[in-house]
């Protein structure tokens, strides 16, 4: 068998004949060398080699950054050179010394043609996933019970289990005395709770006190509606508490922190103890257990999908590691190693798939669509009022790509009210105008109508034939639109996922506008391309109300180029916006009697659908039914939420929508698509629950008629933190500074709760952490560029990665 040297100067003649192209090798001689140096290493005749085996990967490592063709080949003959100085060496024994050879930087990491099949047998496959796969049950101490209880956190297999993650830790090797307490620092005492007393305020809020000592000093901590704690916390039992230090009546206090009963083993072990998600029937107790087990056996096992070049380069702890040090972290540093190295590898998995997304769109041509210019002009000049100066820039951005025949893939943001339907109506026309049809898909029916109407009227008067189609769309009707369609007579359609149907056929769609765009998946964008006439992309807009920081929304919707409405019409209405004490709920609720007898109409929002076994947020449900029976029993409630059907929720709106409800009470789902000009009031329960981005969007649903608006915000929190957030949403009705302020108040991992909708659940990244993300944007470009379908033996398992990590960031709405 030949040895990395003969192998070596193989592949350089190999290189020589096929012009210095860089391709005698997948993925070129600088991941060659990764691979080289440990058999030239292995195949070395001592110390005599070292100096020369090191000369030569570090030239293969920089051999596709040398500038053209001579480099290259000057490069080749030097280690030819050296190749044939030491085979001489090798025959006749002298001192000769190497000639240095010329270096450049850093190396990523392959496979080469000559040693392919060598090579794959040290590479992880799939197959090594196949234990991992095995059921919960397969970890000792674990049954049918307890594999039906983690089931519900998420794990049904090994390797889920192994990415449930600690919530937090209790850091015993960093106990703090109660009397070194200081404001502001989020921290984790041990004491003896010395009383509980709990206390209903005239609200029905139940509030939960418990005196906690440990021998320096005491503290109070207080729990908002969470009644059952009067049963779970006794004077003389010792517990652990973690949160952030606030200040009461000049005392240190916690509000609504993380607790758990002592257990006396972890303080005697003095380490960081993981705190996982539970779920009733599961203790931390038990859930640590089964966690140590499974992290023991089976996280050595985890095979890891990143190239070893890229973890060496960025210095990143090996996966199965990293899994273990989440768990069970040694120290603060191993802990914070761990973390890194697997929120790169979400980022990483996120790029690649936006990468993928992106190229997969443009891998058709579209039409250039170029309407003539005074058309344009025309219906811009005949519109009711003047466009902002941002509305302009973005038409001519937009504009500028659908002149071109790669597809337009463009993302137009703009807060509440800053006119995204005007624009959309003006690139349909462009798009009619200049010989393709149009089309806009919503996410729910009356949303869709609401588009038809403002969308209709304005381009009627320019002869443009406009349709809508929803689900309830009769089927007489669905077939006609379904004819015109296909004969290109239906020049624009507006409608739900009915758009999507495999009947739908047009004739030659051009343009697809995407509205509230987190509420689709890549998979729904894909169906409306191939609407397009065979071997033809559309061209693709969607539309987003939420404010992004711009540095974010790049990051999120990296796979879209980014239009920002930053400018509001004048004249749009400010909504008067106040926070209230849970003392405070009656109120708001006179408030809202108030505003019924004049004939308006108001919104209820909850945290929750129903009650939760762990949260004492308020429900919908729950709160439904007091509100009707207790609060409001002469006015007409609606109730709407998310695990209503389709159509149990669209005539909860439509009934809403005609006048025949007073109040709404919901959960977010009505956070987009809902415009009810009588609605005049939005009072939000557990306001400090919701970021200031979402409160802001729950905010947009009223102020959209001629009536003053309202919007307020019950909080059961006094916090520092909770008044600071809330204060803003008084101060501004700008969405762009709120989330801005979002992200410095509640950090990166907050921003979007745990999902946002349309991507995948990043579990240990965050959006905001710059540095990680450009380094996995600059690998993620640099293994697309390699290998863009990760086909390479070395990136099978990177490309399965990828796809389980993309595979459920669909529709969740």
């Amino acid at each position: 068998m030949a040895n990395a040297f003969e192998r070596l100067e193989r592949i350089l003649q190999l290189e020589i004949e096929q012009g210095y192209q860089n391709k005698a090798v997948v993925g070129g001689m600088h991941q060659f060398a990764a691979y080289w140096i440990d058999q030239a290493r292995a195949d070395s005749s001592g110390e005599a080699d070292a100096f020369f085996i090191e000369q030569i990967a570090e030239t293969l490592a920089g051999y596709d950054r040398l500038p053209g063709r001579d480099a290259r080949s000057k490069a080749i003959d030097g280690i030819l050179t050296q190749l044939k100085n030491r085979t001489e060496r090798a025959a006749t024994p002298s001192i000769e010394q190497v000639a240095p050879v010329a270096t450049v930087p850093e190396a990523a990491e392959p496979i080469a043609q000559v040693v392919v099949e060598e090579r794959l047998q040290t590479l992880p496959t799939s197959a090594d996933y196949e234990p991992l796969a095995q059921p919960v049950t397969t970890i000792r101490g674990v049954g049918p019970k307890n594999a039906e209880l983690l089931g519900k956190l998420g794990a049904e297999t090994i390797l889920d289990l192994l990415y449930v993650f600690p919530r937090r830790y209790d850091d015993y090797t960093r106990l703090k005395p109660i009397h070194r307490l200081q404001y502001g620092e989020i921290v984790t005492i041990i004491g003896t709770i010395w009383d509980v007393r709990a206390r209903r305020t005239r609200s029905g809020q139940v509030i939960v006190h418990a005196v906690i000592s440990d021998g320096s000093g005491k503290v109070q901590a207080t729990w908002f509606n969470q009644q059952w704690l009067v049963d779970k916390l006794k004077a003389g039992m010792q517990i652990v508490i973690s949160g952030k230090v606030d200040q009461y009546l000049g005392k240190p206090v916690f509000n609504n922190p993380e607790w758990e009963p002592l257990a006396e083993e972890l303080l005697r072990t003095g380490r960081i103890v993981p705190v996982y998600p539970l779920t009733k029937g599961l203790s931390a107790t038990q859930m640590r257990k089964i966690m140590q087990a499974v992290t023991e056996q089976w996280a050595p096992r985890v095979p890891d999908p990143l190239p070893s070049s890229i973890k060496q380069r960025l210095r990143l702890m090996d996966l199965p590691r990293a899994l273990a040090q989440i768990h069970f972290p040694d120290d603060q540093q191993q802990l914070e190693a761990a973390r890194q190295r697997l929120a790169f590898d979400e980022l990483l998995l996120l790029q690649l798939g936006m990468l993928g997304q992106r190229a997969d769109w443009q891998s058709r041509p579209a039409n250039a669509l170029v309407p003539p210019d005074h058309i344009i002009t025309e219906f811009i000049n005949s519109l009711p009022f003047k466009l902002t100066d941002a509305q302009q820039r973005v038409i001519f951005e937009i504009r500028r790509d659908l002149g071109q025949t790669v597809p337009m893939n463009r993302l137009l943001q703009g807060d509440v009210g800053a006119g995204k339907t005007v624009v959309a109506a003006t690139v349909m026309v462009a798009a009619v105008k200049a010989g393709a049809q149009s089309a806009l898909m919503a996410p729910t029916e009356i949303l869709a109508e609401q588009h038809f109407q403002g969308l209709n009227a304005l381009l009627s008067p320019l002869g443009i034939h406009t349709e809508l189609l929803t689900g309830s769309t009769t089927t007489a009707e669905r077939d006609r639109i379904y004819a015109a369609l296909a004969d290109g007579s239906a020049e624009v359609v507006i409608g739900t996922h009915a758009l999507i149907q495999d009947n739908v056929l047009f004739k030659h769609l051009g343009l697809v506008v995407i509205d509230e765009q987190h509420r689709f998946g890549v998979d729904q964008r894909g169906a409306l391309r191939d609407k397009a006439p065979s071997g033809v992309s559309p061209h693709l807009l969607v539309m987003s109300a939420t404010p992004i920081p711009r540095s974010l929304a790049l990051s999120l919707y990296g796979d879209l180029d980014l239009s920002i409405l930053d400018e509001m019409p004048p004249g749009r209405q400010e909504i008067t916006t106040r926070w209230l004490r849970p003392g405070e709920r009656e109120r708001a609720y006179r408030f809202v009697e108030r505003q019924v007898a004049e004939g308006r109409q108001a919104f209820v929002i909850c945290p929750l659908v129903e009650d939760s076994d762990t949260l004492d947020e308020k429900s919908a449900v729950a709160e439904y039914e007091r509100l009707q029976q207790t609060i409001f029993p002469r006015l007409r409630l609606g109730l709407i939420h998310g695990r209503m059907k389709s159509a149990e929720k669209e005539a909860a709106m439509r009934a809403f929508s005609a006048g025949e409800v007073d109040i709404l009470v919901a959960t977010t789902v009505i956070e987009v698509g809902i415009d009810v000009p009588n609605s005049t009031v939005m009072l939000i329960e557990g306001a400090n629950r919701f970021g200031l981005a979402q409160l802001h969007q729950l905010r947009g649903r009223v102020g959209r008629g001629e009536h003053k608006s309202y919007c307020i915000l019950v909080s059961d929190s006094t916090s520092e933190d909770a008044a600071e957030r809330l204060t803003a949403l008084e101060d501004t009705n700008d969405g762009f500074q709120l989330a801005e302020k979002d992200l410095e108040l509640r950090g990166p991992g907050e921003f979007f709760g745990r999902r946002q909708s349309g991507m995948p659940e990043l579990k240990q990244a965050s959006l905001f952490d710059t540095r990680t993300l450009a380094q996995a944007r600059r690998e993620a470009q640099e293994l697309f560029e390699i290998d863009p379908h990760l086909q390479q033996p070395q990136h099978a398992l990177l490309h399965q990665q990828v796809s389980v990590f993309w595979e459920n960031a669909g529709d969740i709405s």
